[in-house]
């Protein structure tokens, strides 16, 4: 299996708290897996060390993040392995006015909008409009951003990552703040994706966000790997209650799964 994430004894330390503790865990660059915790168990911090937000803390242990066997990445390069999406990063594009058509080519140059230097080529529209089409986004290319729904300015988000035709892309929480309508049409548009082979790595505390292409669940808590394995093994009542700290049952229609 060819190595997308390695995580080897990665401590963070946040504000003096230990947001990550020795966390140790491998993605494989094909995998469908989802990162499933409750809010404070380091989903978002590890999200940021794969970024490069924050830096493993010193421990005395040899201590890496590497994607696709590298620790140093020129963002150039790495996006055409790995397209993120993140709710920070929603939050500054929609604080702008570009229209959807823009955030997506933006992509190309890691920016928001399109900048005075930017040269767009031909091939660069041309990849927009087919990234839009596959996201069923092309009628809203000239709305501006931040006059977008949530679940709008998601998908332009999406395509955004996608524009360099990444073998994954990882999203962090993509249903928060959505309606259950936009939960649905969020989720059929990532099927989409992941029918067209790109990979996912979903990192939510919201099960119904595991899609049914999803084959593998990590299970963070304090931290740390608190079980990892198949999707049917980890998503029972008995593991699901212990992560969560509160008695669940599960209900499963069509490939998805709900607790209650």
């Amino acid at each position: 299996m060819n190595t997308l994430i390695e995580c080897r004894n990665v401590t963070v330390k946040r504000e003096g708290v230990v947001a990550l503790d020795g966390l140790n865990l491998m993605i494989g660059a094909d995998e469908n897996i989802a990162i499933l915790g409750p809010n404070g168990c380091g989903k978002s911090t590890f999200i940021k060390a794969i970024t490069r937000e924050v830096y493993p803390f010193p421990t005395g242990k040899p201590s890496s993040v590497k994607i696709m066997g590298q620790e140093i990445w020129n963002v150039f390069d790495l996006r055409a392995h790995l397209g993120i999406i993140t709710n920070d990063m929603l939050a500054s594009c929609t604080r702008w006015d570009y229209p959807g058509r823009e955030i997506v080519t933006s992509g190309y140059f890691s920016s928001i909008g399109i900048w005075p230097n930017h040269e767009v080529t031909p091939e660069m529209e041309a990849r927009t409009d087919e990234v839009m089409r596959l996201l069923e986004i092309e009628h809203l290319a000239e709305r501006q951003i931040n006059q977008m729904s949530s679940g709008e300015s998601r998908r332009f988000m999406i395509g955004r990552a996608l524009i360099h035709n990444p073998r994954s892309i990882l999203l962090d929480e993509p249903t928060n703040s959505l309606d259950i309508k936009s939960c649905h049409e969020l989720y059929a548009i990532l099927r989409k994706v992941v029918a067209q082979g790109t990979s996912v790595i979903l990192v939510t505390h919201h099960l119904p966000d595991i899609l049914p292409e999803i084959t593998r669940v990590v299970m963070l808590r304090k931290g740390k790997v608190f079980a990892d394995g198949p999707k049917a093994q980890m998503l029972v009542p008995e593991k699901l209650s212990k992560l969560f700290r509160t008695p669940v049952d599960i209900i499963r229609k069509d490939g998805y799964y709900n607790m209650w």
